[in-house]
């Protein structure tokens, strides 16, 4: 299929996803299975799978394996451009605008507005995973244990600490729950050759490798190689994609960026379509100030690079990878171990960087109950989030 088209599919899709990774899956179930049937639903249902198995951003790896599915490399490229850009500029232009009106009260109280929506979102989302993949005592005691860690000994180590610990005991105490494969699952993913795939396979992992050992060995010389570094690790270590990413970036971040500032950027990739994993090119630009674009795009590709090389690596043979029982057990402890970790970064930095007052934490529980009980739209909570900012500063 020409790269153009579904370019162009995935574009449309860039500008109207809200919701974060659950909504984009139905998104792309209902236009690519539903709609333009390029896929079938048990097709899909193994593409959808097979990201869970996976660290990187899970609606847009399966964006990716659709694209692949259709078009190849080219196609799985032309799909993560289409999806990923609408977001990457909307996210640009925030980046610009927040450093020349630092100052306006009618933009802080905007932003002020999307910080709260930030809280509402991240406590859905956690409550989610919760019920997700907390639903046993030991994984449910693996997320309190891995949120009271982090909010204690807070740091990148502590949290690459809690995850590995997490899958060992997951490897050891959970029993598997194996994905239900299909048996009509198709010998060749996007109509390329058993030998092309195969050299696929093995250049992609290898590169994987090559990256995630390479790069901080170069990175203390050059600070666009440290920022694309930095970025690349958080993208091999986010399990469960979408709102997980946030904990990994504020420890890599530290104290290059204020508080605030990461929480601003937060809120933003909240307000915007697309996936969330976009929040790398807002703190790209500011954490490259001698060239802002070039460090928003380095760090959008490091955050996203991963996940891709990774899901081309196994795409062929996951369904082998996805039912070994000493991988589902340990997934299973890494699952509830990200709920931990959201756990605690819904405390730090998004609760005490937004809530200023008894006002705000009234309109956060009023947000909470629109979103979890009302189901109003991303869209309308966006609506509102903006309007109680404008009216806040007045």
């Amino acid at each position: 299929m020409n790269a153009l088209t579904i370019f162009k599919q995935f574009f449309l899709l860039g500008w109207i996803s809200f919701g974060g990774p659950a909504a984009h899956i139905g998104y792309f179930r209902t236009t690519f299975v539903t709609k333009l049937s390029w896929l079938s639903d048990t097709e899909y249902a193994q593409l959808v799978a097979l990201s869970q198995f996976l660290p990187g951003p899970g609606s847009s790896q399966v964006g990716f394996a659709v694209g692949y599915h259709r078009g190849g490399l080219i196609g799985a490229l032309a799909a993560f451009t289409g999806f990923t850009l609408p977001s990457v500029l909307l996210m640009l232009a925030l980046a610009v605008l927040s450093s020349s009106l630092t100052d306006n009260a009618l933009f802080q109280g905007v932003i002020h507005g999307l910080k709260l929506l930030a809280v509402v979102v991240v406590a859905d989302a956690t409550l989610g995973m919760v019920r997700s993949f907390c639903q046993r005592k030991l994984t449910a005691a693996i997320a309190v244990i891995c949120a009271s860690v982090m909010l204690t000994i807070p740091g990148l180590w502590s949290q690459i600490a809690v995850l590995l610990a997490a899958a060992m005991v997951g490897l050891i105490g959970l029993k598997p729950h194996p994905v239900d494969l299909a048996s009509d699952s198709t010998e060749r993913v996007g109509n390329r050759s058993e030998k092309a795939a195969a050299k696929q396979v093995h250049f992609s992992l290898i590169l994987f490798v090559i990256l995630l050992t390479g790069l901080p060995l170069l990175a203390p010389f050059s600070p666009s190689v440290q920022l694309f570094s930095d970025f690349y690790q958080a993208g091999s270590l986010v399990f469960g994609g979408g709102h997980v990413v946030l904990p990994l970036l504020q420890n890599i971040v530290g104290d290059q960026l204020s508080s605030d500032s990461f929480i601003t950027g937060y809120a933003a990739a909240q307000a915007v379509p697309g996936p969330m994993f976009t929040l790398a090119t807002y703190l790209g630009y500011q954490l490259l100030p001698s060239a802002h674009i070039t460090g928003a795009l380095l760090a959008t590709a490091g955050v996203f690079l991963p996940g891709f090389l990774l899901l081309l690596g196994v795409l062929k043979n996951w369904q082998v990878l996805a039912a070994k029982p000493i991988l589902n057990g340990a997934v299973s402890g890494v699952n509830a171990a990200v709920v931990g970790l959201l756990l605690s970064a819904l405390y730090q930095p998004v609760f005490i960087t937004a809530v200023n007052n008894s006002v705000d934490v009234a309109l956060m529980i009023c947000g909470f109950f629109l979103l979890r009980t009302l189901k109003l739209p991303i869209v309308g909570l966006v609506a509102l989030a903006i309007m109680t900012g404008i009216l806040q500063p007045l």
